[in-house]
């Protein structure tokens, strides 16, 4: 991997237990996350898109050791964080933070946006008192708020306005690295636009790097550097934005690229439609995991997991008809 690396994940794993029975046994797992590999450099936006289920807020999560992993390697600057105490993973959560889907769920309403947004400075001891104060005030402005916003409650501002103060919250310890958990899913289509040229100026600004989660490929196709698509736990395609939406190479990414709707009315698209539904992540198809629903699947696609492979120019692609 690259050596100008923020972000390294190697075969990172989240396989969840299923208890069951009088003794509440593990009877299974749900591999959630099942062997992903990607590389975040300084400055860049990733984007992470595929159907709900298929564990890109788990990947997102589990990088940040929100949750725990089961397996596999994430190093930050070089630094193998996945097995660090609890005292040394505190002091790198500075640098690492993370903004929420719902702007109306992950701000706690008995707060004021001032004690929303000044605890982690506080608990990190960055500032207390006017200086806190005015750090806060400054990271409102930074987001597009008033200072005296600081006042009110959650409950007082709307859902892009909400969003705004996660944002804010997220810049407060001057991180590097920001999750980026579907950030404007939850935000009428004006609001997002602003999000994101907000987003995007602050990474411009404070130059941040994005592991950017969402499920609508126009938006990611705005944002980032590259794409990574996932499908059931794994990332199947990884690419430049450009080459990516150009020349897709996984059956799989052409049918999700084929479902975005194009600005221009008088050009006809080819919908693909995948047959079948996602199969269960507690009991994956054999093989390539994508071959239950694949229109070109061969014999080998139901027997062996494709090799992950660079097939020129940084496009990796998980595809035995590719590789």
């Amino acid at each position: 991997m690259a050596t100008d690396a923020l972000l390294e994940v190697n075969n990172l794993k989240k396989h969840f237990p299923i208890k069951g029975g009088v003794f509440s046994k593990t009877i299974g797992y749900v591999y959630a996350v099942d062997g992903v590999s990607f590389t975040l450099h300084y400055g860049e936006t990733l984007g992470l898109v595929g159907e709900s289920g298929c564990g890109k807020s788990t990947t997102g999560r589990t990088v940040l050791r929100l949750l725990e992993p089961t397996d596999g390697d994430i190093k930050f600057e070089g630094q193998e964080i996945t097995r660090v105490d609890k005292g040394e993973m505190r002091a790198l959560r500075r640098q690492m933070q993370i903004i929420f889907q719902d702007p109306y769920a992950s701000l706690n309403p008995r707060m004021t946006v001032g004690s929303i947004i000044g605890e982690p400075l506080e608990i990190h001891k960055i500032a207390r008192g006017s200086a806190k104060e005015d750090q806060v005030s400054s990271l409102l402005q930074k987001v597009g708020l008033r200072a005296e916003d600081m006042r009110k409650y959650p409950h007082e501002f709307s859902g892009g306005q909400r969003q705004r103060i996660g944002i804010a919250r997220a810049l407060g310890l001057n991180p590097k690295l920001i999750v980026c958990d579907e950030p404007v899913s939850a935000l009428d289509v004006s609001i997002q636009a602003q999000v994101i040229n907000l987003l995007e100026d602050l990474q411009e600004e404070f130059s941040l790097s994005y592991l950017f989660i969402a499920h609508n490929l126009n938006v990611v196709e705005h944002i980032s550097d590259r794409v990574a698509v996932m499908y059931l736990g794994k990332i199947v395609e990884l690419a430049s934005d450009t080459d990516l939406y150009n020349n897709p190479q996984h059956p799989y990414t052409e049918a999700l690229l084929s479902a975005v709707p194009l600005p221009d009315p008088t050009i006809e698209k080819k919908r693909i439609i995948l047959q079948g539904d996602v199969p269960s992540p507690i009991n994956p198809p054999s093989g390539c995991h994508f071959h239950t629903r694949c229109p070109y699947k061969e014999k080998i696609c139901e027997e062996e997991v494709p090799e992950f492979k660079d097939i020129g120019g940084g496009h990796w692609v998980a595809c035995h008809l590719r590789t």
